[in-house]
């Protein structure tokens, strides 16, 4: 049976403040994959507890970046939070890469992380640990429950903008001033 909704791939998906679940509060994520058995998504908008050099460390890659190193890695989410995944833009494909949109990918393989640090990989690459994930008709369950707005996936507020910005970004671009909104939800 085909799905009802349209597929959310290449969407952010943005927390409204009625979403209470501390995973997702104030988060913004790109959804990477989208049908009939669920969705994944990458937060873009959380700090993890590790720099790219920590990471690049654990992994015995070497790079001569101090500026890369210092990076701070993301927290993706709460699904596999000891994996890796890399956003990137450019055509090149890495060795376990998914297609999101023309020039939008997101890799899991080592070979993107190798190429990062050796100062050839894609021109923007945002590395976060761990992932979200809702199974079928999940995410358009909470669509409907006023967890969450979609909007267009931005590559400015991908890899560019300051994470601190993104929330508040991401749902101006379809004209909502999240500040504006309350952080409850009352019934008549």
């Amino acid at each position: 049976m085909p799905s009802l909704s349209p597929p959310f791939a290449n969407q952010l998906l943005i927390a409204l403040p009625t979403l209470a679940d501390p995973h997702f509060a104030r988060s913004v994520a790109l959804i990477c994959q989208h049908d009939d058995d669920g969705a994944m998504g990458v937060v873009i908008n959380r700090t993890s507890d590790y720099t790219l050099g920590e990471v690049l460390r654990q992994m015995g890659i070497e790079s001569g970046d101090p500026a890369l190193r210092e990076q701070r890695v993301l927290a993706g989410g709460p699904v596999h939070p000891e994996r890796g995944f890399v956003l990137h833009d450019g055509e090149r494909e890495w060795e376990s890469s998914l297609a999101i949109a023309d020039g939008l990918q997101v890799t899991t393989s080592r070979d993107i992380l190798e190429a990062i640090a050796r100062g050839d990989g894609p021109d923007h690459a945002t590395v976060a640990l761990g992932c979200a994930g809702w199974g079928a008709g999940q995410l358009e369950f909470e669509l409907t429950e006023h967890s969450w707005l979609t909007a267009p996936a931005r590559r400015d507020i991908l890899f560019s903008m300051p994470l601190d910005q993104r929330w508040q970004a991401a749902a101006g671009q379809i004209g909502v001033d999240l500040m504006r909104i309350a952080g409850h939800v009352g019934h008549a």
